[in-house]
């Protein structure tokens, strides 16, 4: 062969191990990319506004799985309180769903309990709570985080929260969550009725080290004439992501809250 034939052969091989070595790399960066449906929802102890007295944990359930949602953040859920018939609400919607499921207890209440519930399609991998700062005497509020691992082997986290109605006490519970994400280096989504307005001091030290969405965001809150966004889905800003869909449901009469839905693209 001469030498402009092998310097032709030379390059005609490099470019097809270039060509081999790029389609690898998409097909690994595709094997590893993961995308998630995700919920978060104030369920009013599952009782519809335009019915006292009413409830209906099957409307409850009906959203969530019409949803698709495969990682859910629930507020507002009672185990065996009178107002709610002695429902333990976190099993019920478990088994409504067919889910996995995580309580985390903010008070006492009567006999029985009243916190915040995470859902799982997935199987749960970890599990914790953490009670928030509360400088201003109030009601309790906790931070609930599962683990869950994906179908692709990836594992994410959801935190879920419900804070508190009194600023001084949502800005310090800010920036407790803010100190847990800087210990996360695997994705981490953030959910829950965060009782703050956008440009309110809370999100704003929030949005220090979580992305909330800023395009397809709407109000949450109330169910009727609905006019404030205090209910969201946030993504910790040290993992690559993608908003692939972000919307608020229309569902106005299982609880006083809308549900907020959002498909995230982990890279």
């Amino acid at each position: 062969m001469n030498t402009k034939g092998y310097a032709y052969f030379a390059s005609k091989h490099f470019l097809m191990r270039l060509l081999l070595l790029l389609i690898g790399l998409f097909y690994f960066s595709a094997l590893h990319a993961q995308q998630v449906k995700v919920l978060t929802y104030n369920i009013h102890h599952a009782n519809p506004p335009a019915e006292p007295g009413k409830i209906d944990m099957e409307a409850i359930a009906r959203v969530i799985n019409d949803s698709g949602a495969e990682i859910i953040g629930i507020q507002e859920v009672d185990i065996h309180v009178s107002r709610s018939e002695m429902i333990n609400q976190a099993e019920k919607l478990a088994e409504l769903t067919g889910m996995e499921y995580y309580f985390s207890k903010g008070i006492d209440l009567e006999d029985g309990y009243y916190g915040t519930l995470l859902l799982s399609k997935h199987k749960i991998v970890g599990k914790r709570r953490y009670d928030l700062p509360m400088p201003v005497k109030s009601e309790n509020r906790s931070l609930a985080i599962i683990d869950v691992e994906l179908p692709g082997g990836q594992t994410i986290s959801l935190a879920n929260t419900h804070l508190d109605l009194k600023a001084e006490n949502r800005i310090a519970q800010a920036e407790f969550i803010n100190e847990l994400g800087e210990l996360y280096n695997r994705p981490l989504i953030l959910v829950g009725d965060l009782n703050a307005k956008p440009g309110s001091k809370s999100i704003e030290i929030l949005s220090q080290y979580f992305v909330r969405n800023t395009e397809s965001n709407a109000p949450t809150s109330p169910n009727v004439n609905t006019k404030n966004e205090i209910d969201y889905i946030m993504v910790l800003k040290s993992t690559p992501f993608e908003w692939k869909e972000y919307r608020v449901i229309p569902e106005r009469n299982a609880s006083d809250h809308l549900p907020v839905y959002a498909e995230i693209l982990f890279k």
